[in-house]
Protein backbone atom coordinates (compact mmCIF):
# COMPACT_ATOMS: atom_id res chain seq x y z
CA UNK A 1 0.00 0.00 0.00
CA UNK A 2 1.29 3.30 -0.78
CA UNK A 3 0.73 6.57 0.72
CA UNK A 4 -2.48 8.56 -0.73
CA UNK A 5 -3.07 12.16 -1.27
CA UNK A 6 -3.24 14.25 1.45
CA UNK A 7 0.06 13.32 3.00
CA UNK A 8 -1.76 10.39 4.53
CA UNK A 9 0.59 7.58 5.39
CA UNK A 10 0.53 4.23 4.15
CA UNK A 11 -2.27 1.78 5.82
CA UNK A 12 -1.12 -0.73 8.59
CA UNK A 13 -2.37 -2.95 10.68
CA UNK A 14 -3.29 -3.20 14.03
CA UNK A 15 -3.63 -5.72 16.69
CA UNK A 16 -7.16 -7.40 17.07
CA UNK A 17 -8.09 -7.13 20.63
CA UNK A 18 -11.05 -8.89 22.21
CA UNK A 19 -14.35 -7.26 21.62
CA UNK A 20 -16.32 -5.89 23.93
CA UNK A 21 -20.22 -4.26 24.39
CA UNK A 22 -21.75 -1.18 25.73
CA UNK A 23 -24.98 -1.91 27.51
CA UNK A 24 -26.75 1.52 27.24
CA UNK A 25 -28.93 3.01 30.08
CA UNK A 26 -32.64 1.95 30.34
CA UNK A 27 -34.43 5.07 29.26
CA UNK A 28 -37.62 5.70 26.70
CA UNK A 29 -39.23 7.88 25.43
CA UNK A 30 -42.80 9.23 25.24
CA UNK A 31 -43.22 8.45 21.74
CA UNK A 32 -42.91 4.70 23.24
CA UNK A 33 -45.45 5.40 25.64
CA UNK A 34 -48.25 6.15 22.87
CA UNK A 35 -47.32 2.72 20.93
CA UNK A 36 -47.59 0.82 24.19
CA UNK A 37 -51.18 2.40 25.07
CA UNK A 38 -51.94 1.50 21.49
CA UNK A 39 -50.95 -2.00 21.48
CA UNK A 40 -48.22 -1.92 18.84
CA UNK A 41 -45.68 -3.20 21.56
CA UNK A 42 -46.49 -5.98 24.08
CA UNK A 43 -43.81 -3.30 26.69
CA UNK A 44 -41.67 -0.41 26.78
CA UNK A 45 -38.23 -1.42 25.68
CA UNK A 46 -35.59 -0.57 27.98
CA UNK A 47 -32.93 0.38 25.78
CA UNK A 48 -34.38 2.11 22.78
CA UNK A 49 -35.53 5.86 23.06
CA UNK A 50 -36.68 8.04 19.44
CA UNK A 51 -36.78 11.74 20.16
CA UNK A 52 -39.55 13.47 18.21
CA UNK A 53 -38.29 16.71 16.44
CA UNK A 54 -35.43 17.91 15.12
CA UNK A 55 -32.01 16.94 16.46
CA UNK A 56 -29.41 18.89 18.41
CA UNK A 57 -26.65 20.07 16.36
CA UNK A 58 -24.80 18.02 18.36
CA UNK A 59 -25.77 15.07 16.54
CA UNK A 60 -25.92 16.63 12.99
CA UNK A 61 -23.04 15.50 10.94
CA UNK A 62 -21.93 18.65 8.26
CA UNK A 63 -19.09 16.81 6.07
CA UNK A 64 -21.13 16.43 2.27
CA UNK A 65 -19.59 14.86 -0.98
CA UNK A 66 -17.62 17.23 -3.28
CA UNK A 67 -20.03 18.24 -6.14
CA UNK A 68 -16.60 18.65 -8.17
CA UNK A 69 -15.13 15.49 -9.44
CA UNK A 70 -11.77 14.39 -8.69
CA UNK A 71 -10.43 10.86 -9.77
CA UNK A 72 -9.28 8.94 -6.12
CA UNK A 73 -6.49 7.05 -5.72
CA UNK A 74 -6.90 3.51 -5.03
CA UNK A 75 -5.75 1.35 -1.76
CA UNK A 76 -5.98 1.48 1.56
CA UNK A 77 -4.63 4.04 3.77
CA UNK A 78 -4.59 5.40 6.87
CA UNK A 79 -6.56 8.69 7.72
CA UNK A 80 -3.71 10.22 9.55
CA UNK A 81 -5.87 12.53 11.99
CA UNK A 82 -5.11 10.78 15.12
CA UNK A 83 -2.20 9.27 16.99
CA UNK A 84 -3.01 6.09 19.12
CA UNK A 85 -6.82 5.62 17.83
CA UNK A 86 -7.12 7.45 13.97
CA UNK A 87 -8.55 5.46 11.15
CA UNK A 88 -8.67 4.03 7.62
CA UNK A 89 -9.83 4.57 4.18
CA UNK A 90 -10.11 2.79 1.50
CA UNK A 91 -10.46 3.67 -1.79
CA UNK A 92 -11.77 0.99 -4.53
CA UNK A 93 -9.98 1.51 -8.46
CA UNK A 94 -13.22 2.18 -9.98
CA UNK A 95 -13.00 5.92 -7.89
CA UNK A 96 -10.24 6.67 -11.13
CA UNK A 97 -12.93 7.01 -13.63
CA UNK A 98 -16.53 7.33 -11.89
CA UNK A 99 -18.13 8.27 -8.39
CA UNK A 100 -18.57 5.47 -6.44
CA UNK A 101 -20.98 4.38 -3.40
CA UNK A 102 -19.05 4.65 0.52
CA UNK A 103 -19.89 2.70 3.27
CA UNK A 104 -19.07 4.11 6.77
CA UNK A 105 -18.31 0.98 9.27
CA UNK A 106 -17.90 1.25 12.73
CA UNK A 107 -16.20 -1.25 14.70
CA UNK A 108 -17.06 -2.80 18.00
CA UNK A 109 -16.30 -1.95 21.51
CA UNK A 110 -12.44 -2.18 22.18
CA UNK A 111 -11.76 -3.23 18.64
CA UNK A 112 -10.41 -1.29 15.59
CA UNK A 113 -10.69 0.24 12.10
CA UNK A 114 -8.15 -2.85 11.08
CA UNK A 115 -10.73 -5.89 12.42
CA UNK A 116 -14.01 -4.68 11.03
CA UNK A 117 -12.12 -3.88 7.86
CA UNK A 118 -11.56 -7.94 7.96
CA UNK A 119 -15.00 -7.84 7.51
CA UNK A 120 -16.05 -6.24 5.24
CA UNK A 121 -13.10 -6.00 3.16
CA UNK A 122 -13.97 -8.87 0.39
CA UNK A 123 -17.38 -7.47 -0.64
CA UNK A 124 -15.94 -3.85 -0.41
CA UNK A 125 -13.58 -4.89 -3.35
CA UNK A 126 -16.04 -6.85 -5.12
CA UNK A 127 -18.69 -3.97 -5.26
CA UNK A 128 -16.17 -1.28 -6.14
CA UNK A 129 -17.42 0.24 -2.52
CA UNK A 130 -15.29 3.13 -0.85
CA UNK A 131 -15.59 2.03 3.01
CA UNK A 132 -13.75 4.74 5.86
CA UNK A 133 -13.65 3.19 9.25
CA UNK A 134 -12.98 5.53 11.87
CA UNK A 135 -12.19 4.29 15.08
CA UNK A 136 -13.68 5.92 18.62
CA UNK A 137 -11.71 8.53 20.65
CA UNK A 138 -11.89 6.08 23.46
CA UNK A 139 -12.29 2.05 23.94
CA UNK A 140 -15.90 2.84 22.70
CA UNK A 141 -18.62 4.68 20.77
CA UNK A 142 -19.67 7.38 23.22
CA UNK A 143 -23.12 9.12 23.69
CA UNK A 144 -24.97 11.27 26.37
CA UNK A 145 -28.81 11.85 25.28
CA UNK A 146 -28.19 13.11 22.11
CA UNK A 147 -24.55 14.52 23.05
CA UNK A 148 -21.89 12.23 20.61
CA UNK A 149 -19.08 14.22 21.97
CA UNK A 150 -15.45 14.30 20.47
CA UNK A 151 -16.68 10.55 18.36
CA UNK A 152 -19.16 12.93 16.05
CA UNK A 153 -17.07 15.14 15.88
CA UNK A 154 -14.25 12.42 14.48
CA UNK A 155 -16.71 10.97 12.60
CA UNK A 156 -17.13 14.70 10.71
CA UNK A 157 -13.58 15.18 9.97
CA UNK A 158 -13.25 11.32 8.90
CA UNK A 159 -15.77 12.06 6.47
CA UNK A 160 -15.01 15.34 5.08
CA UNK A 161 -10.94 13.82 4.09
CA UNK A 162 -13.14 10.87 2.65
CA UNK A 163 -14.99 13.31 0.37
CA UNK A 164 -11.80 15.20 -0.77
CA UNK A 165 -10.36 11.97 -1.31
CA UNK A 166 -12.63 9.88 -3.42
CA UNK A 167 -15.30 10.89 -5.52
CA UNK A 168 -18.84 9.74 -3.58
CA UNK A 169 -21.72 9.46 -4.86
CA UNK A 170 -24.35 11.26 -2.44
CA UNK A 171 -27.22 9.38 -3.59
CA UNK A 172 -25.68 5.90 -2.17
CA UNK A 173 -23.74 6.57 1.08
CA UNK A 174 -24.47 4.46 4.50
CA UNK A 175 -23.53 4.05 7.77
CA UNK A 176 -23.12 0.54 9.65
CA UNK A 177 -21.51 -1.42 12.18
CA UNK A 178 -21.13 -4.00 14.62
CA UNK A 179 -22.31 -3.95 18.34
CA UNK A 180 -21.09 -1.04 20.07
CA UNK A 181 -20.87 0.16 16.50
CA UNK A 182 -24.42 -0.69 15.49
CA UNK A 183 -25.76 1.25 18.26
CA UNK A 184 -23.73 4.52 17.36
CA UNK A 185 -25.64 3.62 14.37
CA UNK A 186 -28.68 3.74 15.09
CA UNK A 187 -28.60 6.36 17.61
CA UNK A 188 -26.53 8.99 15.12
CA UNK A 189 -27.58 7.95 11.72
CA UNK A 190 -31.75 8.69 12.10
CA UNK A 191 -30.32 12.40 13.06
CA UNK A 192 -28.60 12.50 9.26
CA UNK A 193 -30.82 11.13 7.28
CA UNK A 194 -30.00 13.68 4.90
CA UNK A 195 -26.74 12.05 4.54
CA UNK A 196 -26.81 8.00 5.05
CA UNK A 197 -29.68 6.54 2.48
CA UNK A 198 -28.80 3.02 5.12
CA UNK A 199 -27.97 2.26 8.15
CA UNK A 200 -26.23 -1.06 8.98
CA UNK A 201 -26.63 -2.44 12.35
CA UNK A 202 -24.87 -5.56 12.83
CA UNK A 203 -25.60 -7.05 16.57
CA UNK A 204 -26.99 -3.67 18.17
CA UNK A 205 -27.34 -3.45 22.11
CA UNK A 206 -30.05 -0.42 21.30
CA UNK A 207 -30.25 2.98 19.81
CA UNK A 208 -31.30 6.56 21.69
CA UNK A 209 -31.84 8.94 18.79
CA UNK A 210 -31.90 12.85 19.69
CA UNK A 211 -34.38 13.60 17.04
CA UNK A 212 -34.92 12.46 12.99
CA UNK A 213 -34.00 13.79 9.76
CA UNK A 214 -35.03 12.43 6.36
CA UNK A 215 -36.24 9.05 5.88
CA UNK A 216 -32.88 6.19 6.08
CA UNK A 217 -33.42 2.79 5.87
CA UNK A 218 -32.49 0.15 8.00
CA UNK A 219 -31.15 -3.46 7.76
CA UNK A 220 -30.82 -5.18 11.43
CA UNK A 221 -28.76 -8.57 11.99
CA UNK A 222 -28.56 -10.49 14.81
CA UNK A 223 -27.81 -14.17 15.79
CA UNK A 224 -30.45 -15.84 18.07
CA UNK A 225 -27.94 -17.23 20.52
CA UNK A 226 -25.94 -14.10 21.25
CA UNK A 227 -24.41 -14.73 24.48
CA UNK A 228 -23.49 -11.18 24.63
CA UNK A 229 -25.59 -9.14 23.33
CA UNK A 230 -28.96 -11.33 23.51
CA UNK A 231 -31.44 -10.60 20.64
CA UNK A 232 -34.88 -10.99 22.47
CA UNK A 233 -33.44 -7.41 24.36
CA UNK A 234 -32.06 -5.40 21.56
CA UNK A 235 -33.00 -6.47 17.93
CA UNK A 236 -36.14 -7.93 18.79
CA UNK A 237 -36.90 -4.43 20.81
CA UNK A 238 -35.78 -2.60 18.18
CA UNK A 239 -36.75 -3.52 14.79
CA UNK A 240 -40.99 -3.03 16.21
CA UNK A 241 -40.31 0.32 17.33
CA UNK A 242 -38.68 1.59 14.34
CA UNK A 243 -41.63 -0.68 12.07
CA UNK A 244 -44.33 1.23 14.21
CA UNK A 245 -42.98 4.46 13.14
CA UNK A 246 -43.08 3.30 9.61
CA UNK A 247 -39.55 2.95 8.71
CA UNK A 248 -38.28 0.40 6.11
CA UNK A 249 -36.46 -2.44 7.93
CA UNK A 250 -34.95 -5.52 6.51
CA UNK A 251 -34.47 -7.59 9.74
CA UNK A 252 -32.32 -11.32 9.78
CA UNK A 253 -32.43 -13.69 12.32
CA UNK A 254 -29.27 -15.97 12.07
CA UNK A 255 -30.47 -19.02 14.04
CA UNK A 256 -27.74 -20.47 16.16
CA UNK A 257 -25.19 -17.55 15.61
CA UNK A 258 -23.57 -15.69 18.44
CA UNK A 259 -22.01 -12.64 19.08
CA UNK A 260 -20.70 -11.57 15.13
CA UNK A 261 -20.90 -9.85 11.57
CA UNK A 262 -22.73 -13.05 9.88
CA UNK A 263 -20.94 -12.65 5.95
CA UNK A 264 -24.17 -13.10 4.32
CA UNK A 265 -25.62 -10.05 6.28
CA UNK A 266 -22.75 -8.07 5.11
CA UNK A 267 -23.25 -9.68 1.26
CA UNK A 268 -27.16 -7.74 1.75
CA UNK A 269 -25.87 -4.97 3.16
CA UNK A 270 -23.53 -4.00 -0.18
CA UNK A 271 -26.21 -5.21 -2.31
CA UNK A 272 -28.67 -3.34 -0.79
CA UNK A 273 -26.12 -0.15 -1.06
CA UNK A 274 -24.95 -0.06 -4.76
CA UNK A 275 -28.39 -1.52 -5.90
CA UNK A 276 -30.80 1.58 -5.84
Amino acid sequence: MTAGSGGRAAGSRVTRPAEDVVHWPAVWSRSLVVLLLAGCVSAPPPNVRIAPGAPPDSARLHARPDPEFRPGQPGLFRLGLGAARDGLLYVPEAARARRVPLLVMLHGAGSSAARIWEAVRSDAAEREVAVLLPESRLWSWDFRQGDFRADRAFLDEALAQAFRSVPVDAAHVALGGFSAGATFTLSLGPSNGDLFGWLFAFSPTGMEVAGRVGHPRFLVAHGTLDPIVPIGASSRQIVPVLRAAGDWVVYREFPGGEHEVFPVAVHEAFSLLVSD
